[in-house]
């Protein structure tokens, strides 16, 4: 008897996604599945408990090859934010482009309900993990609790920023996804400009000075 070969997480996740394409449907079980790809079925479970894992875990692939990529750029370590985010969907999409069949598979039936989406959990907590780190400024408000609150919100809001680029990605049939590409800068520089807290600063500051003034006029 023939010796299975020995696969790896990258190999399973390669086979899954040419198996759904091939197929136009998951694979029955876990046993099939090895079988038609020439491995023990329990070199699967090494890495993954379930499909649904392996599913999960091709989004978060995605996103880890994007933060790969742009790590590698020197140009990439000294952009501000809005100019790394920026960076981050062009890849991004870029990686989704390349695999956009199965992504169109694995989310067709769900574009207009990604945000509770258990498939895309992953790619979730790796994403607003990036949004955290990338230190977008908000108001400085001198209170922890609110402050937690503000960029729990900023981390949500940037979430669903990402969902509504996919399924407009989705949707986009113009040539090379210009027009994603279009709705990718408007869509970020609009929220960078949303969240520019100069001109609110200024208008505090302001309030206080004048606070200040009218209890000293008043003594």
């Amino acid at each position: 008897m023939a010796k299975k070969k020995i696969i790896s997480d990258i190999d399973i996740i390669s086979s899954y996604m040419d198996y759904v394409l091939e197929h136009n449907e998951n694979p029955k079980t876990v046993f099939a599945f090895a079988k038609a790809n020439d491995f023990e079925e329990p070199h699967f479970y090494q890495f993954f408990g379930s499909f649904e894992a392996l599913e999960k875990q091709i989004f978060k692939t995605f996103f880890k090859n994007t933060i790969s990529v742009l790590e590698k750029s020197e140009d990439y370590t000294s952009f501000d934010a809005r100019n790394k985010l920026l960076s981050f969907y062009f890849t991004f999409f870029e990686n989704l482009t390349i695999n956009r069949s199965y992504v169109q598979f694995a989310l067709n039936k769900h574009k207009n309900s990604l945000k509770g989406l258990s498939l895309l959990s992953e790619l979730k907590k790796g994403f607003t993990s990036y949004i955290a780190g990338l230190d977008i400024k908000t108001l400085d408000l001198k209170q922890e609790q609110v402050e937690k609150i503000q960029k729990r919100a900023l981390q949500e809001s940037a979430w669903l920023q990402l969902l509504l680029t996919l399924k407009f990605w989705m949707d986009d049939t113009s040539a090379s996804f210009e027009k994603t590409d279009i709705f990718i800068e408007k869509s970020v520089n609009t929220s960078f400009d949303i969240l520019n807290i100069t001109p609110l600063k200024s208008v505090i500051d302001f309030g206080k000075f004048i606070y200040k003034e009218k209890i000293h006029t008043n003594k």
